[in-house]
């Protein structure tokens, strides 16, 4: 069969895609503790490596994997999740998929190709299991929480009170017997479920993340004395935790990431919004001058 050169960039394309993929998926498997997890991923990267394989024997020419490709995907694995690195990686694949639909007519490989990135492999990787993502639920509850409940306090507090220190011991106060709080609430909650979660685990996933969250608010009172500015980068801080963890859980768990996001954001906002307003009257009505 003659290839054009038009082509024989594709295949060598195509051959540098799987070949990286495989590494990726290999240092993994390796990486992983949990023996099914890891497995799951061996068979994955035995596919890559196939298919590399087979686009080799139009090539004939042994293609290097994208080294800085392979570090990045395994890094971002490690750091985040294995099940988000391998879907962030999927999802940047998109393109090569279509390239093979396009050459199918010349290589009935490519087909079938196709067909296993687009299923089989889709499959091992539902198949994957993850502490992180199993406790996702409690730390959305977590997040939301401090979220919705702290924004809404500091943005009444700033303007009841016009002190930052004031402020941030106040949010202080409230944010943290709030997390525990909520570990105390999760705890029994999942206690009663019907679950595989483990009802300490869910609460320290609470609490750590409605904590975490409501240190980054309170941060900007303690460095900055303008409590105008400082409630607007709190505000601020508030939509990129939601930004960043929902673009999180729309790429590792499939869902969608805008609805999501504009629900929490404007849950958030629109509680500050209305608790400005509270504090506002409830100055006057008081007449407190502090």
């Amino acid at each position: 069969m003659q290839i054009t050169e038009n082509i024989l960039n594709q295949i060598l394309q195509f051959q540098k895609t799987e070949i990286t993929e495989y590494h990726i998926y290999k240092r993994l498997a390796k990486r992983i503790k949990d023996k099914e997890n890891s497995e799951i991923l061996d068979r994955i990267a035995e596919d890559e490596l196939r298919h590399y394989n087979g686009w080799k024997k139009y090539s004939n020419t042994e293609v290097k994997p994208h080294w800085i490709k392979v570090r990045y995907y395994t890094t971002i694995s490690l750091l985040f999740g294995f099940t988000f690195g391998i879907k962030l990686m999927e999802q940047g694949e998109e393109s090569a998929q279509k390239n093979y639909a396009a050459i199918g007519e010349i290589f009935p490989e490519a087909i079938t190709y196709q067909e296993e990135e687009d299923k089989h492999e889709q499959q091992l990787i539902a198949m994957l299991s993850e502490e992180r993502l199993q406790y996702a639920g409690s730390v959305v509850l977590g997040l939301n929480d401090a979220l919705v409940e702290l924004t809404g306090a500091l943005a009444g507090l700033t303007l009841a009170l016009q002190n930052t220190k004031l402020i941030a011991l106040s949010g202080l106060i409230t944010g943290i017997a709030a997390s525990m709080s909520m570990a105390a609430s999760e705890y029994l909650a999942t206690r009663s479920e019907n679950t595989d979660k483990h009802p300490v685990r869910a609460a320290i996933y609470t609490g750590i993340a409605y904590i975490g969250t409501v240190t980054l608010l309170i941060l900007p009172y303690l460095l900055f004395e303008n409590y105008y500015l400082d409630l607007a980068i709190a505000l601020a801080t508030a939509v990129v935790i939601i930004a960043i963890f929902n673009y999180y859980i729309s790429v590792a768990k499939d869902e969608p990431f805008r609805e999501r996001f504009l629900e929490m954001a404007g849950l958030s906002l629109g509680v500050a919004l209305f608790s400005f307003i509270i504090g506002y009257f409830i100055r006057q009505w008081l007449g407190i001058e502090i």
